[in-house]
């Protein structure tokens, strides 16, 4: 459609320059209309509140605890979510049995398993447990998922040249499952940040950005809350940008969900 109407692609970089600019205009013209820095604070005001904290050390203090507990919470969601959806996809019996609680934990309330939570662990752990439990179910799915779209003609060949099982697994059903793991791994490593932030929120660990986000809520600091949840937002993306431009450069799909 667009080569028939001779118009051109966008560069990616010009198409997110524009996106910016026009977010920035409307929270510009927001702001105006609303007049109010307690409610929603000129982007100026933000980026002041930005320049002054990034220039502390207890600053990225914080952001380096959660960046910590997001990235703990991603690899253990990874790896138990593994182990779990490879038991998933191979037994039938066993995918029935995990169905009802996974279907609670990803019915049930972010913030019923933080409230919940810390009473069961430290203010440190509670970011962590609540974020493997949210990210779990995903990478189960996505597993358990791959393991089930193996190629059955390709698994019937397997059978007849004699393929043992570790062969089949890694021949037909490794393939099959890789797009859908780094699918459901990526989707795992935005929501571990979401929902660590959230549960230092309330549970309040010594160091952590969902303190600083608390505190400035308490002081009514709405331009600090913007630059701590503006910070969150470039890192996350970043990382997770980082991370599946690296996957692709290997060459790994990870369109399979």
């Amino acid at each position: 459609m667009l080569q028939r109407t001779g118009m051109k692609r966008l560069p990616a970089p010009a198409a997110f320059g524009i996106s910016f600019t026009v977010m920035l205009v409307l929270w510009q013209l927001a702001a105006a209309v609303v007049r109010s820095p307690l409610i929603l604070p000129y982007p100026a005001e933000t980026a002041a509140a930005l320049c002054r904290n990034i220039r502390t050390p207890v600053f990225w203090q914080h952001i380096g605890a959660t960046a910590l507990r997001s990235v703990a919470a991603f690899a253990v969601s990874v790896t138990a979510g593994t182990v779990i959806g490879v038991c998933c996809g191979v037994s039938k019996t066993f995918r029935r049995l995990l169905e009802f609680p996974l279907a609670v934990i990803r019915s049930t309330p972010v913030v019923s398993f933080i409230l919940l939570s810390i009473f069961w662990f430290g203010s440190s752990l509670v970011p962590v447990f609540v974020s493997v439990l949210m990210s779990l179910p995903v990478v189960i799915a996505a597993v358990s998922t791959g393991i089930g779209s193996a190629d059955r003609k390709l698994l019937d060949c397997a059978r007849v040249y004699g393929f043992s099982a570790a062969r089949t697994a890694r021949y037909v059903y490794l393939p099959s499952c890789t797009p859908y793991f780094w699918s459901g791994a990526l989707s795992a490593f935005g929501l571990s940040w979401k929902v660590v932030a959230a549960g230092e929120v309330l549970s309040l660990p010594r160091r952590a950005a969902g303190t600083l986000l608390y505190n400035a809520k308490v002081h009514l600091e709405t331009a600090d809350v913007f630059a701590v949840t503006i910070v969150l937002i470039i890192l996350c993306f970043t990382l997770e940008t980082g991370f599946a431009a690296l996957l692709r450069r290997r060459g790994l799909r990870t369109d399979g969900v």
